[in-house]
């Protein structure tokens, strides 16, 4: 099985490779988009929740905080990311950098910690029988 994921996952990220460059190649550089308002809301929403349940795996000691804690980091990067890049004024932009490097950042880095350590925790555990 891992070999086969090791596989399929190697498999997409090379096909992603030149996907990328031809969408950076072939998108128009401004967009305008329908419902930006719900697909920002929705985003922070499950943001939101992800914290909340990385918050309740801590506390109740559960087996998934791993998980729910590298998710939580990387919608904290991808925030970032698209903060930065999608603003097109120069004041917000240095908003989005100060509020990036500042919280979300440290923040996606400090669940990163989280999941790692917790994670090699769990593999180093005496298994229970």
């Amino acid at each position: 099985m891992r070999r086969f994921a090791a596989l399929v996952f190697g498999a997409a990220g090379i096909a992603l490779l030149p996907w990328t460059v031809w969408l950076s190649a072939s998108l128009p550089p401004h967009h305008r988009s329908a419902n930006w308002d719900i697909a920002w809301s929705g985003f922070d929403s499950a943001l939101a929740v992800l914290f909340l349940a990385t918050a309740f795996a801590a506390w109740r000691r559960r087996a998934w905080l791993p998980t729910v804690a590298a998710a939580t980091g990387a919608l904290l990067l991808a925030d970032a990311w698209f903060d930065v890049v999608l603003e097109s004024r120069s004041d917000d932009r240095a908003v989005a950098l100060v509020e990036a490097f500042a919280a979300e950042l440290p923040l996606a880095a400090l669940c990163f910690a989280v999941a790692y350590l917790t994670s090699r925790d769990a593999r180093q555990a005496p298994d229970r029988a």
